[in-house]
């Protein structure tokens, strides 16, 4: 919790400076990039986080390496490097994504389906969805084929289940209670 709360402290003057400069999709673009390279390559990332490397050095590296990233972003994984905070990356980019959704008013909306979804579907139910809360949203799909059929729904703490695995498991609560 407290790594959480000194991430958000950091995406959020991230954030305002981002907003400052107009450069809230840039940075935000970069820094997943940046946390992308990370994942992509155990070596780089071991390099990134370890204490044992002197500070300059891995700056040096890590400017050379992320020279086309926005100055913003870069300077942020910088001064990360600096203060000692490498291990924050991951959830200061999480932190930034969920305040980059606050200012456009959007909500997350992960959609949960025994089978992948064209499109249209999708966007059919995004478009439903979106008139009926007043919001935009910012769609995540997932399958998962232990859900026989249906979609589940989760926007925020509000879950809607509408999946034939969901009626079965409050068939057998109706069933045991009885």
């Amino acid at each position: 919790m407290p790594n959480e709360t000194l991430a958000r402290r950091y995406a959020t003057a991230v954030f305002d400076l981002a907003r400052q400069a107009n450069a809230v999709a840039d940075v935000g673009r970069d820094l997943h990039a940046f946390v992308s390279a990370l994942a992509a390559d155990a070596e780089v990332d071991r390099f990134f986080r370890s204490p044992v490397i002197d500070r300059t050095q891995k700056s040096d590296v890590i400017s050379a390496a992320f020279a086309g990233l926005h100055e913003l972003a870069l300077h942020t994984v910088l001064l990360l490097i600096r203060k000692r905070r490498e291990t924050l990356t991951a959830e200061i980019v999480r932190q930034y994504d969920r305040h980059e959704r606050e200012a456009r008013g959007a909500q997350t909306l992960r959609v949960t389906s025994a089978r992948a979804l064209s499109s249209s579907e999708i966007d059919g139910i995004v478009a439903r969805l979106s008139q009926i809360y007043s919001t935009p949203f910012d769609v995540t799909q997932t399958v998962d084929a232990n859900l026989i059929g249906g979609i589940r729904l989760t926007m925020g703490d509000t879950r809607i289940d509408g999946t034939i695995a969901g009626r079965l498991d409050d068939l057998a609560r109706l069933l045991s209670t009885n």
